[in-house]
């Protein structure tokens, strides 16, 4: 394990990754997960592998190799679509909208709805990365039935408040805050400090 992980999760985590733009995401993920030594369970649907390549130049099997396990999204009798195989919980990163509504509406036509359907109905964390702008009323609806079925919709919007430098700090700022919600540290995020800084006066 990689001595900068200071809290690492000790059940497996499932990552499902979904054919909506912003793929580095689920990779960036699964490498640190990697090096912090946490047991990963993949699902990339066809269309996640598509866009895999087009936005990165990783290999499909590059990515898949950072997993302690992976399925084919076919695979309905996989490990992970059992609620008797105990995990920390899911994240699906990205998340496309059309995965967001199957989950929201409970349609397990695939692998990645199915694990997901298992996560909430176990009373896991399920963390859904939505990558969708601008977003319809049905989009939002479908949010709001997730979130109140205890899902958590965490889309990959941008801060600014550590002044990056680079595409990849905002990546990292992103994942960072998925991992926060599994209790897991992830270093280097930098978090906010409380202190505006330059430019406030004060008010008394």
């Amino acid at each position: 394990m990689h001595p900068e992980y200071s809290k690492a999760m000790t059940k497996p985590l499932i990552v499902g990754i979904t054919g909506a733009t912003g793929i580095i995401y689920g990779v960036r993920l699964l490498e640190r997960l990697k090096e912090a030594g946490v047991e990963t369970h993949l699902v990339i649907s066809r269309w996640g592998a598509r866009t895999l390549v087009h936005e990165t130049s990783h290999s499909r099997e590059e990515v898949e190799a950072l997993a302690t396990a992976v399925y084919a999204p076919s695979d309905m009798g996989a490990l992970i679509a059992s609620g008797s195989f105990q995990a920390a919980g899911m994240v699906v990163v990205p998340c496309s909208a059309k995965t967001l509504g199957a989950i929201a509406h409970g349609v397990g036509d695939n692998l990645i709805h199915r694990a997901a359907d298992v996560t909430l109905k176990e009373g896991r964390r399920l963390v859904l990365v939505v990558r969708e702008a601008p977003l319809s009323g049905i989009h939002l609806e479908n949010m709001l039935t997730v979130s109140r079925h205890g899902g958590v919709v965490l889309p990959p919007v941008p801060a600014f408040y550590q002044h990056p430098k680079t595409i990849n700090d905002l990546v990292d700022h992103t994942v960072g805050r998925v991992c926060d919600q599994f209790g897991f540290e992830y270093p280097g995020i930098e978090r906010w400090s409380g202190e505006m800084g330059v430019g406030i006066q004060s008010q008394d």
